[in-house]
């Protein structure tokens, strides 16, 4: 028989919730440089410079082609005994979330720069005006109202690989669960607890995503 014992994890939920912040700021932040960062991947990959096209289709392989709890450690645990720097948990984690989530929103982003039509380019560049400006004035409006849902879809994704942070010590809503199942001796009811925070986080962001494709269906 299943004996659940929510009695004694109630006075310990307050500091779970407190992780939703932790969670949420990671996750904003690393979503943030992260799109900028996918921006200018996605303008190399569809730019006229070969070597950039190649650096940046070999730096997304890379970090889409490796785990990325793998990548977190790597920063975390290395990069002290590569430049001496003692990294903290904040920084490695909003480095790695970032230079991950940047290869994959460049993705989006290039394929999104790709299902714009090429005429309008064509037309604009026989009219004079510079590349620059084709790009930032003409082709990503278009590329980004296409991808929005996308990136929103990033954004969850984010919200639960966020979670790996707890390896290293990071308190968001994992860590917070983990250390009251240490201190309670139960280990279902304070990760029932943290999933149920997740699934809400999820189910917003994925109600957000459907009202903006609605929307984006109307214009």
């Amino acid at each position: 028989m299943i004996l659940l014992d929510f009695e004694r994890i109630w006075p310990s939920v307050p500091y779970i919730l407190e992780g939703v912040q932790v969670t949420l700021a990671y996750t904003s932040v690393s979503l943030f440089f992260g799109f900028l960062w996918g921006t200018v991947l996605a303008l190399f990959k569809v730019g006229h410079i070969s070597s950039l096209r190649w650096l940046s289709s070999f730096y997304t392989s890379l970090f889409r082609g490796t785990p990325l709890l793998l990548q977190l450690t790597v920063i975390y645990f290395a990069t002290p005994q590569l430049t001496g720097y003692m990294i903290s948990i904040w920084e490695a984690g909003i480095i790695t979330f970032t230079l991950n989530s940047g290869a994959y929103v460049s993705e989006h982003i290039r394929a999104g720069i790709n299902s714009v039509d090429k005429g309008q380019k064509e037309a604009a560049l026989s009219l004079g005006i510079p590349y620059h400006l084709i790009m930032k004035d003409i082709v990503l409006p278009q590329a980004l109202r296409t991808i929005l849902p996308s990136l929103v879809n990033e954004a969850i994704d984010l919200v639960k690989e966020s979670s790996l942070i707890s390896v290293i010590g990071g308190a968001d809503i994992l860590r917070r669960a983990n250390i009251v199942s240490s201190e309670t001796y139960l280990y279902f009811e304070p990760l029932l607890i943290a999933g149920f925070l997740y699934y809400i986080l999820v189910m917003i962001l994925t109600f957000a995503a459907k009202i903006l494709e609605k929307k984006l269906k109307t214009i």
